[in-house]
């Protein structure tokens, strides 16, 4: 099963399109939740994240953060990544707010949409014990 909050971590951050493709040198290669099934079944979900991204001045990946960070008090997101642009990006997550408004959008865009993919394939799943 796939728990929310590595869907909003993994589905709608940067600009995942459903023809997205991937070199055999990027990871997303071989994780099931970017492959071409899966993109174009979670673009409804992109497309929402994106319309919010566009009317708070934000990106995508801030809005998946802040969506995060306002589920509960105690959850600390830990995106990855190698670039010090990237990193300024997640932190600007932080200072965005969703209203009672934006925040159901995005929950009832999850409960309606079944979230294709893993988030892992199996021989990483294993690793990372789930």
């Amino acid at each position: 099963t796939l728990d929310r909050s590595s869907a909003a971590s993994d589905v709608y951050k940067r600009q995942v399109s459903a023809q997205a493709t991937y070199g055999s040198d990027d990871f997303r290669s071989i994780v099931p939740r970017f492959s071409q099934s899966a993109l174009q079944a979670n673009q409804g979900l992109v497309v929402l994240i994106r319309q919010i991204a566009a009317q708070k001045q934000a990106t995508p990946a801030q809005i998946a953060l802040a969506w995060l960070l306002a589920q509960a008090p105690w959850i600390v997101p830990i995106p990855g990544t190698t670039k010090l642009h990237r990193l300024e990006e997640n932190l600007g997550g932080a200072d965005i707010t969703l209203d009672a408004f934006e925040l159901k959008a995005i929950d009832t865009a999850l409960a309606q949409i079944r979230i294709e993919g893993e988030r892992y394939p199996e021989a990483l799943k294993a690793r990372v014990g789930r």
